[in-house]
């Protein structure tokens, strides 16, 4: 049986699996959420591979709180880093292949060219230090791993910055919003998409890759943008980082490049302002059929 479990099977990426495995009925998908599954209990982790026996393992649990990271490290350690070695040693003892996600936030932002995988890693706080540690613990401990590191995520499911700024642009006149921060914005259905590619090419080409959507942009050009395709009236006030002051320092630029995955899986990544009018179009029809089910 081909089956493939997934973790954090509540979050935006897992939910944005669900919608492209339609495509796939030769798979049988399990995606197990956190109250389901703690990745970090390493009995419960085994336990669900003895019962599933699955091909591939994608991880898409983990810790995101990046600000929160900073005073609460025992939580993201426990997750990135507890769940990423409980994870590969399972896959390990039962012959099956991992693909995990990580995060752009390995590196410090110094660079003013796009980051490739094997560039220095250098994260700035207790998230990015977590997720580097859990990429460690599988590459340690699992040879047969894909780690994708991808970069500022969104999608039409859970919270994320694209619906913030529509919330936010809703409810005030002005946003002020970050723009000496640069990066490549990730739609998680694209992401999706690419995860399952590489499942269905059943490939031997393990290893780290980086993914995000084509271009790069402030966070300020973002939410621009993101206003401009919902067509909402507020002012966008563009401010330094300096003047946003978070618990977790960020990187200025964490731009990826993705030539290494583009080249090895044949693919055709979408320009990220194609994908966040694909996003929006999205949760618009979602948002009318909530209000279509309240009238009822």
């Amino acid at each position: 049986m081909n089956k493939i479990v997934v973790t954090g099977g509540n979050g935006q990426l897992a939910s944005c699996i669900k919608d492209v495995v339609l495509q796939y009925p030769q798979y049988n998908f399990a995606f197990k959420s956190s109250d389901e599954l703690d990745i970090s209990n390493r009995d419960e982790v085994h336990k669900l591979f003895e019962e599933e026996r699955p091909i591939f393992c994608i991880n898409c649990a983990g810790y995101t709180s990046v600000d929160k990271a900073e005073s609460e490290p025992e939580k993201a350690i426990k997750s990135n880093v507890y769940g990423a070695h409980n994870l590969a040693d399972a896959c390990a003892e039962n012959q099956v292949k991992l693909i995990h996600i990580s995060t752009d936030f390995v590196f410090d932002g110094t660079k003013t060219v796009p980051y490739v995988e094997d560039d220095v890693v250098n994260p700035l706080g207790v998230y990015g230090e977590t997720k580097l540690e859990g990429e460690m613990a599988i590459r340690e401990r699992l040879r047969e791993h894909f780690i994708i590191r991808t970069s500022w995520l969104y999608s039409e499911y859970g919270s994320n910055f694209m619906k913030t700024i529509l919330r936010l642009g809703v409810e005030k006149e002005a946003i002020q919003i970050v723009s000496d921060q640069v990066g490549s914005p990730t739609y998680a259905g694209d992401l999706a998409d690419t995860i399952i590619q590489i499942v269905n090419k059943n490939t031997d080409k393990y290893g780290t890759y980086h993914y995000c959507n084509q271009g790069s942009v402030s966070w300020y050009g973002f939410a621009k943008e993101i206003l401009a395709l919902y067509a909402l009236d507020c002012t966008l006030v563009p401010i330094l980082s300096e003047a946003y002051r978070t618990a977790a320092q960020r990187p200025a630029y964490s731009v990826l490049d993705q030539g290494k995955i583009e080249t090895s899986f044949k693919l055709n990544i979408p320009e990220w302002k194609h994908s966040l009018g694909l996003a929006i179009n999205k949760l618009k029809k979602i948002q009318v059929g909530q209000k279509m089910k309240k009238r009822v």
